[in-house]
C-alpha cells in the first residue's frame, strides 16, 4: 500500500479503512513513511476530519504499536484518571492515594509539564529520591504490590505518538480534536487499564478555552474508550483560577499532603473528592456518588490515604519523611516574598494563565521541552475569587531563587489578580458530566 495512495483519499476526504489507517500508524513506528509523508497525511486529517470509527482506528493502531501492558493478573477493577492539564492541578496525587486505599488498583503514567501546565512528574520528582522511571515490570509489580504505581512514559508505549506528536507540533498540526483523542487515548489504554476517568478542563488556564470544545473533546475520548471495551466517566472542570492556592511543584506536593489530611483548599478537595468518586464506581468498589465520598472521607478521616500515598513515595525510593515533615524535605526557594494587596476590596479575578506565566518565569516549569525547572519556586496562599482583602494583606507568597524573575512574576501577577467592589464569585467547579 503507497504512502500517497492513502493521503491521496484522506486529502479527498474519504473514510480510511483499518488496512490504510495501520499503514499510516505503521509507517511512523518503523520509518516506512518520510516524515513529509507523515507531515502531509497530518494535514489532511486535520483539514478533512476522521469519523468516530476512524479516530477510534486511529487509536488503536497508535496503542498495539508498541507493547500494551497487561495488568489482567492484578485483582480487581484497574482504574486511571487523566487531566488534560491546567494551573495548579495536582489531584493526580491525592487522587491515586485516595483511590488506592479505597481498594481501587490504579496504575498511572503521567506526563511532564510543558508551557504553562504543569506535569505530575515534575511535582513527583520534588519528592528527594522519587524515581518515576520505573520498567513495565517494576510498575505491574508495584500495582499489584501496592495498589498503584505513578510513573513516566516509557519508550516501549506508543511510540509511533511520540512520532507523529513531534511531527504536529512543527507543522501546526497540534489543534486537531482527532489527533489530539488518539494521542491521549492511545498511551492511557496501553497502560493496561479496565477504566478511565477524564478531568477535561476548560477556561483561560486550560487548553480548551471553552465549554462547548471541551463537551466535544470529552465526548470524543469517551466514545473511543467505549469503542475499546473501557468504563468511561469524564468531567468538565473549570480552569478560570488555578486550582487550590498552590502552583509550582515541591508547593504542590505539600498542598496534596494537606488534601490528604482533610485539609486542603475547598475547590481542590471538590474536584479531587468529584473524579475520585467516578473511579470508585467504575471500580466496582461504590454503588453510587454518595456512597463513594462517604469511602473516600473514612480512608482520609482514619489516615489510610495518607499512609498510602507514603507507601508510594517509598516503593518508588523517595523520602517518607515528607508526609509527617514536609517543609523540611522538600526543596525551598531562597526568597519567600508575600505579594501585598495595594487597596481593600473583593477579589474579582485570579486569572490562571497569569498565574502560570508567572510561575513559568520563576522557573516552575518549561518553555521548551529540553528545559530544566526549579522544584523549588512556585506561589503559595494564593487568594481565591469571591474573597475579600483588606490593604497590606497578602494576595500570595512568592518562592523565588532569582531577583529579576520575582520581579517579572511579580507583575506578572498583578495583572492576574484583580480586587474592586463588587461580589464576584468563580464559575462552577463542575460544568459537566459526560459517560
Amino acid at each position: 500500500m503507497f504512502p500517497q495512495h492513502v493521503i491521496a483519499r484522506k486529502r479527498d476526504g474519504q473514510i480510511l479503512t483499518e488496512a490504510e489507517i495501520q499503514a499510516f500508524v505503521r509507517g511512523a513506528t518503523d520509518g516506512s513513511w518520510e516524515d513529509y509523508q507523515l507531515t502531509a497525511m497530518l494535514m489532511a486529517i486535520y483539514l478533512n476530519g476522521m469519523t468516530a470509527d476512524e479516530v477510534a482506528l486511529y487509536t488503536r493502531a497508535m496503542m498495539n504499536s508498541g507493547v500494551v501492558a497487561d495488568l489482567s493478573n492484578i485483582p480487581g477493577v484497574k482504574v486511571d484518571k487523566h487531566s488534560t492539564g491546567g494551573v495548579g492541578d495536582k489531584v493526580s496525587l491525592p487522587l491515586a492515594a485516595m483511590v488506592a486505599a479505597c481498594g481501587v488498583p490504579v496504575p498511572m503514567i503521567s506526563g511532564r509539564g510543558l508551557g504553562h501546565s504543569g506535569g505530575t512528574l515534575d511535582k513527583l520528582e520534588s519528592i528527594p529520591g522519587f524515581n518515576v522511571n520505573l520498567s513495565l515490570s517494576a510498575y505491574r509489580d508495584q500495582v499489584a504490590r501496592v495498589g498503584c504505581a505513578l510513573i513516566g512514559q516509557t519508550k516501549e508505549l506508543a511510540p509511533s505518538d511520540k512520532k507523529l506528536y513531534a511531527l504536529r507540533d512543527v507543522t501546526a498540526t497540534v489543534e486537531c480534536m482527532p489527533l489530539i483523542c488518539g494521542s491521549i487515548m492511545c498511551k492511557k489504554l496501553a497502560e493496561g487499564i479496565d477504566g478511565l476517568v477524564l478531568d477535561v478542563k476548560y477556561g483561560r488556564g486550560a487548553f480548551m478555552k471553552d465549554l462547548a470544545q471541551a463537551r466535544e473533546l470529552a465526548g470524543a475520548m469517551v466514545d473511543i474508550g467505549n469503542k475499546m471495551g473501557k468504563g468511561m466517566r469524564a468531567l468538565i472542570t473549570a480552569m478560570h483560577e488555578p486550582l487550590g492556592r498552590a502552583v509550582g511543584n515541591a508547593v504542590e506536593v505539600a498542598e496534596s499532603i494537606a488534601c490528604l489530611r482533610g485539609e486542603g483548599p475547598a475547590d481542590l478537595m471538590e474536584v479531587t473528592k468529584a473524579l475520585c468518586s467516578e473511579m470508585l464506581q467504575l471500580g466496582g468498589v461504590a454503588a453510587d456518588d454518595a456512597d463513594a465520598r462517604a469511602r473516600l472521607q473514612a480512608v482520609v478521616d482514619d489516615g489510610s490515604a495518607l499512609r498510602k500515598f507514603q507507601e508510594i513515595i517509598e516503593a518508588q525510593g523517595g523520602d517518607p519523611r515528607v508526609i509527617d515533615d514536609p517543609e523540611s524535605v522538600l526543596p525551598a526557594a531562597s526568597q519567600q516574598v508575600p505579594l501585598l494587596a495595594d487597596h481593600a476590596g473583593i477579589v474579582q479575578d485570579v486569572d490562571a494563565m497569569e498565574v502560570a506565566l508567572a510561575a513559568l518565569r520563576l522557573g516552575a516549569g518549561r518553555a521548551r521541552a529540553q528545559d530544566a525547572i526549579d522544584p523549588a519556586v512556585g506561589v503559595t496562599a494564593l487568594v481565591k475569587i469571591g474573597e475579600v482583602v483588606e490593604k497590606g494583606q497578602p494576595l500570595c507568597i512568592v518562592h523565588a531563587n532569582d531577583d529579576d524573575a520575582w520581579a517579572e512574576a511579580e507583575v506578572r501577577l498583578r495583572d492576574g489578580i484583580k480586587i474592586g467592589t463588587t461580589a464576584a464569585a468563580p464559575p462552577a467547579l463542575i460544568a459537566d458530566r459526560i459517560g
